[in-house]
């Protein structure tokens, strides 16, 4: 397997650790990462907001591909040209991955200051953002969603640990 393969001309046989992780595995680890962004939001009030879209931003790039949530769950995010799962995912990747949930968590900020209408607002960003990005996920035949796609990237199972969610 040569490293500078693409992984539609990977074999299957030299593909077995780039199999494509479980669609709940990756609401999972990324509900995970949700949370810590709420908690970072709601613990610290001012800065917390800029703590939440720092590591809604590099949080893919933490642990070589790896964000707090998927390391739990056991997946991980590898450059889509990639053929050893090793190499993960660094912060550039990470930042242009997760734009869209970073553009939606920066309306969510200033709608939500909007006096009596804001919070309905809001509500809807940070509801359509994440369903537009499965839908596209679920839609696409490699699994890879809107983040995938401007990334250059794609989520594996990595087999060095995680809960088994299936």
């Amino acid at each position: 397997m040569n490293s500078t393969e693409p992984l539609n001309d990977i074999s299957s046989d030299n593909r077995e650790d780039l199999n494509k992780p479980d669609d709940l595995e990756r609401v999972v680890a990324k509900a995970i990462d949700f949370i810590i962004v709420v908690a970072l939001l709601e613990i610290v009030p001012k800065v917390g907001y800029f703590a939440g879209l720092a590591y809604l931003l590099i949080a893919d790039g933490l642990f070589e591909g790896r964000s707090v949530g998927k390391m739990l769950i056991g997946i991980k995010v590898v450059f889509n040209n990639a053929t050893d799962t090793a190499a993960g995912c660094g912060f550039k990747g990470s930042i242009f991955r997760n734009l869209p949930f970073a553009a939606g968590y920066i309306l969510y900020g200033i709608l939500n200051g909007i006096p009596i209408i804001g919070w309905l607002l809001s509500l809807a960003v940070i509801t359509l953002v994440p369903a537009f990005e499965f839908l596209v996920m679920t839609g696409s035949e490699t699994g890879m969603r809107l983040g995938d796609e401007i990334a250059k990237t794609r989520v594996v199972e990595d087999k060095q640990g995680g809960l088994n969610v299936s």
